[in-house]
């Protein structure tokens, strides 16, 4: 199977390759790309030899080009996100692993759905910015869509394998939340959490971005949006639950009320090994639960208080058409803005709920109406931080 990466310097994409690497006879690296982390690249061209790299930033794809001229590398480097279009829908690439943080996510990995690729999803914001449209180009593509975040794998796991049934047999669909580094930090303290602090999460090795979103458990809000849209429930058949030990990664209640539920340790590569051999398995690389050494496994229903932005999810799905693209867009700002010091930890959801209440702007239709509402989103995103930040 030859393989494209997009995305392939951060965690997902290192995690990856890291499965690759123990099936490089059935899994070969057609392509890997990166925005400027140009060292890290060389050392993956020098290990997987792929046909391409691709470089977004300009001046990261001539320093990258002229390390391996020099180390003797054949892989070629192409630039700009339009060449991220080329590697995934060249003819010769079967998969697309699709881990680009944010809306910058969004065209290549439609593109590999209208090109009928077997799409390995970790960009949560692709389905959470384009919704319908892009549940739509999977279909119309005949793409495979297999969704990596732990969770949705964990639901995906937990399904019957015909969609057909989901429907009459669904009661909901409860995801896990660890709860992130402030679980049990009083609410009246997040205005003085630190970026370092936020960063820290205390089970899974992720990005700044995502490791932020846990914090504030937005990620889990567009988790139940993503939900929504990969499984066809509707908003009110979701459920959020805090499992702090992150062993078992979500569930499915069927009517009768038993529940069925994916169980293992929190490492990416679980669903990453699974999305690359789906419907077989192949080992992973992670660590198998050791069933004697676990202690109780314990669940809690979010607070509110301390994480208000959960409710979101339900206020964009339940509200007008594009309200899941605003929340993102807002959402991506907020904690750019956050990190860069500009508005307090608590401000990040004053942001997205001031950005999605707003109204007035179009319904979008199509993938030009997306972008044109994910820029006006920002913009009202950005202007909140001058007029309110620190």
């Amino acid at each position: 199977m030859q393989l494209t990466v997009l995305g392939s310097t951060g965690s997902i994409g290192t995690s990856t390759l890291d499965v690759v690497s123990r099936h490089a006879g059935a899994i070969q690296i057609f392509a890997l790309t990166a925005h400027r982390q140009v060292d890290v690249m060389l050392r993956q061209c020098a290990q997987f030899s792929p046909i391409f790299a691709v470089m977004t930033d300009p001046e990261a794809a001539r320093q990258l080009e002229s390390k391996l001229k020099s180390e003797g590398l054949a892989t070629r480097v192409l630039v700009g996100p339009d060449a991220l279009i080329d590697v995934v829908t060249d003819a010769r690439v079967q998969a697309v692993m699709a881990s680009i943080v944010g809306a910058a996510g969004l065209p290549p990995s439609l593109a590999a759905a209208q090109a009928g690729k077997r799409l390995l999803l970790a960009n949560k914001e692709s389905i959470v910015l384009g919704g319908q449209l892009f549940i739509d180009a999977v279909k119309g593509g005949g793409a495979t869509l297999l969704p990596i975040d732990s969770e949705h794998s964990a639901i995906f796991q937990s399904l019957p394998e015909d969609p057909r049934v989901w429907d009459s047999r669904i009661d909901k669909i409860i995801l896990t939340a660890s709860g992130g580094p402030f679980r049990t930090r009083d609410p009246a303290t997040l205005s003085q959490v630190t970026p370092q602090e936020a960063v820290a999460h205390p089970n899974w090795s992720m990005g700044r971005k995502i490791s932020v979103d846990s914090a504030t458990m937005m990620n889990k809000a567009l988790e139940v949006i993503e939900a929504h849209h990969l499984f066809g429930v509707k908003p009110e058949q979701i459920e959020v639950v805090i499992h702090p030990q992150s062993v078992i990664h979500s569930m499915v209640q069927y009517r009768d009320n038993s529940v069925v539920a994916q169980l293992g340790t929190p490492d990416m590569r679980v669903p990453i090994a699974y999305g690359l051999s789906w419907p077989e398995r192949i080992t992973s690389g992670a660590s198998a639960l050791d069933f004697s050494q676990l202690n109780a496994l314990t669940f809690e229903t979010p607070d509110l208080r301390r994480f208000p932005g959960l409710q979101l999810a339900w206020d964009a799905l339940n509200g007008v058409q594009g309200g899941s693209a605003k929340l993102n867009a807002a959402n991506e700002v907020a904690v750019e803005s956050f990190l860069n010091g500009k508005i307090r930890f608590d401000q990040i959801h004053a942001v997205n709920a001031e950005v999605l209440a707003q109204e007035g702007h179009i319904q979008p239709q199509s993938l030009a109406d997306l972008f044109e509402l994910d820029a006006w989103a920002r913009a009202m995103a950005e202007d909140w931080v001058v007029r309110h930040g620190q």
